[in-house]
């Protein structure tokens, strides 16, 4: 009798590349600037002194920084097929990451900062002799609002995809 092939091996993976076309999507676009924003406001935070709330904010926004980071480099580098259970779902795990993590935490964030901010206004005054918050907890603020609307754009680009079943981030 004739001999039965052998059982396929393991995937050979090949050298990592850069995934050009996600870098040149409308997602891979929105992850950039979600990565230097997030960036900025968990710097503004933690470069000036913060109590209260402000740990929530800046907790929230180094979590979802470092997940989009992850998520970017996976996707850059074309490796989602990596994860398991997730990697069949890249599209769907990028979805509920942007509409529920990113929006959600950081307009948290945000409004945590905003608050702070309008609490801190009057040392805005001139004349005020002590060291003044106010400005780093309105930057921080502005840089959350407009990341949060980042993860908006980015999670209403996939729902779309998603909508015209498309499997897949690109």
């Amino acid at each position: 009798p004739p001999a039965a092939p052998p059982p396929p091996g393991p995937a050979a993976r090949g050298s990592l590349s850069i995934h050009r076309a996600f870098l040149r999507s409308p997602l891979g676009l929105l992850r950039l600037g979600q990565l230097l924003l997030g960036a900025a406001f968990w710097v503004t935070v933690a470069a000036h002194k913060y109590e209260g709330a402000a740990h929530f904010a800046l907790f929230a926004a180094v979590l979802v920084w470092l997940l989009t980071l992850a998520l970017f480099g996976l996707s850059l580098l074309g490796r989602w097929a990596l994860v398991p259970w997730l990697g069949s779902r890249w599209l769907l795990t990028n979805l509920v990451h942007d509409l529920v993590l990113g929006v959600g935490l950081y307009a948290a964030a945000t409004g945590i900062m905003g608050y702070k901010a309008g609490r801190k206004s009057y040392c805005n005054l001139p004349g005020y002799s002590q060291r003044c918050l106010y400005g780093a907890y309105l930057s921080a603020s502005v840089c959350g609002g407009i990341a949060a609307c980042l993860y908006l754009f980015s999670g209403l680009y996939c729902l779309s995809r998603r909508c015209r079943d498309e499997r897949d981030i690109v």
